[in-house]
């Protein structure tokens, strides 16, 4: 059984450890975050009948250079019944020990060890396998689409907050780019990409986004500008946007969630307080459509990359936009449980 213990977040928040082996940077281990729903009184179950999602788990997953710590989101879960789990992967956030390379991976499908163990945890006590939403942000985006689309039938919907499913120069850069990084990651795979980030995305966050959260970040598990860009990684990332150009085939409704615009962030201006600044969002909305057969791709004016640390008003339609999809899923989902295996 999973040895739980208070989370850095502190009250309605634990976390327990994925022990993963190791790797010749020592043992490598995943952080695996809960928060449950409130207890409701039996009165107010008997006159407001069942929340909207109760009896439903959320496994979280975050993107690069970053790690969960969002106590808004997981409350907008648990408010509606569902059991909100976070995965902090391996080498990020909760998960990063001395001496290892921030979020340093080179194959993707890694990942579906962490996500594995995640899931074995949350259905511990449970008679019946719960119906599961995964969510993920950006890197996390890509990471669930790649294991549902290797997993079929394990989750009942996947929920995309502006996910990284194709290279900002689009197929085409991506191709350039595969050769080069294909012959470096054989003789230096850790070696250092070139890159440009003057801090403005984290800029952009703090001049509208939800400041009770973002002052409390720890800055070395999301610094001001992105962990060191590796080519062995990078290669991962894009063989794994390949895999998505060429279609996955999720069975599953999935909705996604992007901005309505992209801003090149070359030089600070307010536009990028109202746009993605890390991604191009048309690509990702014409990669989404590869995802499966049912996909909902909303677009949010004035949203950032990650559409919930947007303004305050922009976050409000984010929210009913993603309310307005869940009564969708949970009106059309199967009432009767599925058995555990």
């Amino acid at each position: 059984m999973a040895q739980w213990r208070e989370d850095v977040l502190g009250a309605g928040f634990e976390c327990t450890d994925l022990e993963l082996g190791t790797d010749d940077e020592g043992p490598i281990v995943a952080t695996l975050v809960r928060s449950a729903p409130a207890h409701r009184p039996w009165f107010e179950r008997m006159f407001h009948g069942k929340r909207l999602l109760d009896g439903v788990d959320v496994l979280y997953v975050h993107g690069w250079s970053d790690y969960f710590f969002q106590r808004d989101l997981a409350a907008f879960w648990t408010t509606r019944g569902a059991r909100f789990f976070a995965l902090d992967l391996r080498k990020y956030g909760r998960s990063l020990r001395e001496g290892q390379t921030p979020g340093y991976i080179e194959n993707l499908d890694d990942y579906h060890l962490e996500v594995d163990a995640a899931l074995e945890v949350m259905g511990e006590g449970e008679p019946e396998t719960r119906p599961l939403i995964l969510f993920g942000h950006s890197t996390g985006g890509l990471v669930l689409s790649l294991w549902a689309a290797e997993h079929p039938g394990r989750a009942h919907a996947l929920v995309l907050n502006s996910p990284w499913l194709e290279f900002q120069l689009a197929s085409a850069g991506r191709q350039v780019l595969m050769p080069l990084l294909n012959l470096g990651a054989r003789t230096n795979p850790r070696e250092v990409a070139p890159q440009l980030d003057y801090g403005f995305y984290t800029r952009a966050q703090r001049e509208v986004g939800p400041l009770d959260e973002l002052e409390l970040v720890n800055a070395a598990w999301r610094p001001e500008r992105t962990h060191a860009v590796r080519g062995g990684w990078l290669r991962a990332i894009l063989e794994g946007h390949a895999r998505v150009s060429r279609g996955l085939d999720i069975a599953e409704p999935v909705e996604v969630l992007l901005s309505a615009r992209t801003a090149m962030p070359l030089k600070w201006t307010e536009e990028l307080t109202r746009a993605d600044s890390v991604l191009d969002v048309d690509e990702v909305a014409k990669a989404a459509l590869k995802l499966g057969s049912t996909v909902t791709v909303d677009r949010i004016d004035g949203a950032l990359h990650d559409v919930f640390l947007s303004s305050g008003p922009v976050r409000a339609v984010a929210y009913e936009r993603l309310e307005r999809w869940l009564r969708g899923w949970s009106a059309s989902r199967p009432s009767a449980p599925v058995q555990a295996p």
